[in-house]
């Protein structure tokens, strides 16, 4: 005789698999409200209590965990000892587990819950039950996902390769009960909380803190302000990564994760008036990274329009009492230290990518003026500074940038030129001091021809294309000076 023993939280499928399984010859083992649920399906079921003669304790906290169940699922019916103990003991085999957990995730979910709500849906039996037979999958056949029922059956009746499908059967488990373990490690270390909803109201959201130090927008010190939104943590987050990058005083405005506005200055407030100038539209309703101390005076200025965000290392008192007016707005006090050997991951269906934050920099040493015409020190000094916030744009983009702010940026266009007739129509000053900043080379020359209808005088790109010849040409005949990195930085 086979067995398996069917014990779920999620019902679903469950009636038509057991008919199925009884109609291949299976003796249904069950427990509390599967059990109840088969036999009101008038499917012939026995009751884990039968097996073990031991009856149900602690309100269901103990049924499963007893030698008869654990004996018959996790023997190897190859070893000689393990039979034997199987005859000695009475302990029936069984060959199928089909098991899916207390819904733990949903109900930490839920608005409100309490610490009980948590360690009652703690699942103790279900998963020893899984990673027992997962662990015996030469003999017993696991199933998790309710979706699997029906190939179980197909195979369960063609007998076409159970060694594999059992192992493939066992990886499902593991990853299942791995994920299982994390959400209460999670929910209990408070390594995960739920945000009001995602980036649009009807989507939920959760964020989980994996590496919260002082230096990340997860591990700062919030000194005002309602908690942060799904939406506040990625421009912050966005915000924070692109003013690390400098050295002098620098203050940076984001919206919907692109930079709007950079300055740099000799103070905090000189950086801040040049990132303000440089977008006095898009700055509103953003979020303002600075790696100077906030004073007084600048949170005077901070004060003055609707922000839903200010980063910094730090707030002077003052400064926070003045910023604490506004009810919802965020005050941050984040280290300014950048994590060299950061990683940043993405999720795409079926799995997530992985890789090493960008936070190279050619050198200057190493870049190449390609062209007849040399930059001016001025045009160096911006189109450094450019080159140094294209890198936070979404691709393609062009940044238009003076020495000491920028001026104009064309973000996530689908072909260059687009980007940088963007920046053209936003910029605030087109000179001879302007540099253009491109995040990737030029495919044609088309992109200098327009850059230099606008009088602009120098260009900095990766380089690296095969008509990379036809852009310095381009800009020797306008009389464009041409710097190239040999380093491209995408953001998708």
């Amino acid at each position: 005789m086979s067995y398996a023993l069917l014990s779920v939280s999620n019902k679903e499928g469950i009636i038509d698999f057991a008919k199925s399984l009884v109609e291949l010859g299976y003796d249904i083992i069950s427990t509390g409200g599967t059990f109840k649920a088969l036999q009101e399906a008038g499917i012939k079921v026995t009751p884990v209590s039968d097996v073990t003669q031991f009856e149900e304790i602690m309100n269901g906290r103990v049924k499963t965990l007893h030698p008869k169940i654990h004996g018959g699922i996790l023997a190897d019916r190859h070893n000689d000892e393990h039979v034997q103990a199987m005859d000695k003991h009475h302990i029936t085999p069984i060959d199928i587990v089909a098991v899916n957990l207390y819904p733990f995730e949903e109900t930490v979910a839920k608005e409100g819950v309490t610490e009980m709500d948590a360690i009652e849906n703690i699942d103790i039996g279900g998963p020893t039950m899984l990673r027992s037979a997962a662990k015996n999958f030469k003999h017993v056949l696991t199933i998790v996902d309710p979706s699997d029922y029906d190939e179980a059956i197909e195979r369960l009746k063609s007998g076409d390769d159970m060694d594999a499908y059992r192992k493939e059967k066992m990886i499902k488990v593991f990853n299942h009960t791995y994920h299982y373990d994390q959400a209460i490690v999670e929910f209990f270390s408070g390594a995960k909380a739920s945000l009001r909803y995602g980036e649009n109201p009807h989507q939920q959201a959760h964020l989980v803190r994996t590496n919260a130090t002082p230096n990340t927008i997860l591990g700062a010190v919030q000194h005002h302000g309602k908690p942060l939104s799904y939406n506040n943590i990625k421009d912050a987050d966005a915000a924070l990564n692109l003013v690390k990058q400098f050295d002098r005083a620098a203050a940076v405005a984001v919206k919907h994760m692109n930079p709007c506005g950079v300055g740099v200055g000799d103070s905090i407030e000189e950086a801040y008036d040049r990132a303000y100038a440089a977008d006095s539209m898009s700055i509103f309703g953003g979020i303002v990274a600075l790696n100077r101390p906030v004073t007084k005076a600048l949170a005077e200025k901070l004060h003055e329009i609707f922000l839903e965000v200010i980063i910094a290392p730090s707030f002077d008192d003052e400064a926070i009492e003045i910023l604490s007016q506004k009810k919802n707005i965020r005050l941050l006090e984040v280290k300014m230290d950048v994590d060299e050997d950061a990683t940043e991951f993405v999720s795409v269906s079926g799995g997530y990518l992985t890789q090493d934050v960008d936070q190279a920099f050619a050198r200057r040493e190493d870049m190449q003026v390609v062209t007849d015409k040399q930059p001016t020190k001025a045009q160096w000094e911006a189109a450094l500074l450019g080159l140094k916030v294209v890198k936070s744009v979404k691709s393609n983009a062009i940044l238009l940038s003076s020495p000491t702010h920028t001026v104009g940026i064309g973000a996530g266009q689908m072909n260059r030129v687009g980007a940088l007739k963007i920046a053209i129509e936003r910029a605030t000053e087109l000179n001879e001091n302007i540099a253009l900043a491109s995040d990737g080379f030029f495919p044609m020359r088309d992109t200098v021809d327009l850059a230099a209808e606008h009088g602009i005088q120098c260009i900095i790109q990766p380089g690296g294309s095969i008509k990379d010849q036809q852009s310095i040409d381009a800009c020797n005949e306008h009389g464009i000076a041409m710097i190239t990195t040999g380093m491209r930085h995408f953001k998708h």
